[in-house]
């Protein structure tokens, strides 16, 4: 505070007084922030790191497979994009128990988007997410401090495939008093896909086929990046892609990821299949997988459909199990 030579007046003392507490209130956080902040940018960016290419192009190669690849490819765009409908911003309080400081909520329809904020000088952890608005299956909860905000699924037993791509992002960044301050935030994929490719080239006559994929995360830890597992995972029912013939029929879903190391002898993930053939009767088939789902992948299972309905592996690294004339008994329990 400036002040003038000589006597002070009664308005030089209010003046004064009103500075001081002016000042007073910029070191509290808590109060009104006024203009004690700074302004800094910050520029997000989608990052499509995805093997979808590399698995179409190495599973689905010769004759109706490539029918089939170009239909999972066009299936799928909406779900591995690099474009972003919506973000999801929230600015966290580092010192005081990662509370919310600040929240903000856009519709983008871009793979990058810049913002310029204005927050108090400090440190802060940044978490953004991306592409949350059009999906009914996943929503965000515990957002009201860092260590709670989490992407969760519907708390049911058979759930449908997430509807969107989800990616997120966290960062720390200092705000300081000053400086002209720029931060980029990177966002990256965080659930994935599955195909079971059925070869009918028997042209085997079926009433029906329900496919379900299951062995997945329920939910994803934004702060720490973490997934979270429950011991009996719901069913993803999985849907039908249109192959545009009647020999190759194609079922997809998409969901969190599997663990990355299996416990004991349990696969990492499994379908469950449901075969209803013209007599009426079903037969169910299990196929256990051993490698892992990860964030930003698509695994394409390829089998052959056998007169009884079965389902025959391409891969002998897929294992399975077959029950014929299977009767509905109740809920299906994850397979030891």
């Amino acid at each position: 505070m400036c002040m003038r030579r000589g006597k002070w007046n009664i308005v030089d003392w209010i003046l004064g007084l009103t500075l001081l507490v002016g000042l007073a209130a910029c070191s509290t956080i808590d109060e009104d922030m006024g203009d004690c902040g700074e302004e800094f940018e910050m520029k997000y960016e989608l990052q499509l790191i995805t093997n979808i290419e590399t698995e179409l192009q190495t599973q689905l190669t010769t004759g109706k497979d490539v029918l089939v690849a170009d239909a999972l490819r066009s299936y799928l765009a909406k779900i591995f994009t690099g474009v972003a409908h919506d973000i999801d911003l929230s600015f966290y309080d580092i010192s005081k128990e990662a509370h919310l400081r600040y929240h903000k909520s856009d519709l983008i329809n871009d793979s990058t988007k810049s913002y310029t904020l204005f927050l108090p000088v400090q440190k802060y952890r940044n978490l953004a997410l991306a592409n949350l608005l059009n999906n009914s299956v996943v929503s965000v909860a515990g957002g009201d401090q860092s260590s709670t905000l989490a992407l969760v699924q519907k708390p049911e037993e058979t759930i449908e495939s997430h509807e969107t791509g989800l990616f997120t992002a966290r960062t720390d960044i200092k705000v300081l008093e000053g400086e002209d301050q720029t931060f980029h935030v990177n966002l990256y994929m965080s659930n994935s896909a599955t195909a079971l490719v059925i070869d009918n080239s028997e042209g085997v006559n079926v009433k029906d086929i329900q496919v379900y994929a299951t062995g997945f995360a329920t939910g994803f830890n934004v702060n720490d990046s973490t997934y979270t597992f429950v011991d009996n995972p719901p069913l993803v029912h999985a849907q039908s892609v249109n192959t545009g013939t009647d020999d190759m029929l194609c079922f997809c879903t998409v969901n969190f990821p599997s663990r990355d190391k299996a416990e004991g002898d349990e696969p990492l993930w499994q379908y469950v299949v449901y075969v209803t053939l013209a007599d009426g009767s079903v037969t169910k088939s299990v196929l256990k997988m051993e490698e892992p789902l990860k964030a930003g992948e698509i695994k394409i299972v390829k089998v052959y459909l056998q007169t009884d309905g079965s389902l025959q592996p391409v891969s002998a690294e897929v294992g399975v199990s077959v029950t014929l004339d299977w009767k509905q008994g109740g809920s299906y329990e994850w397979e030891m």
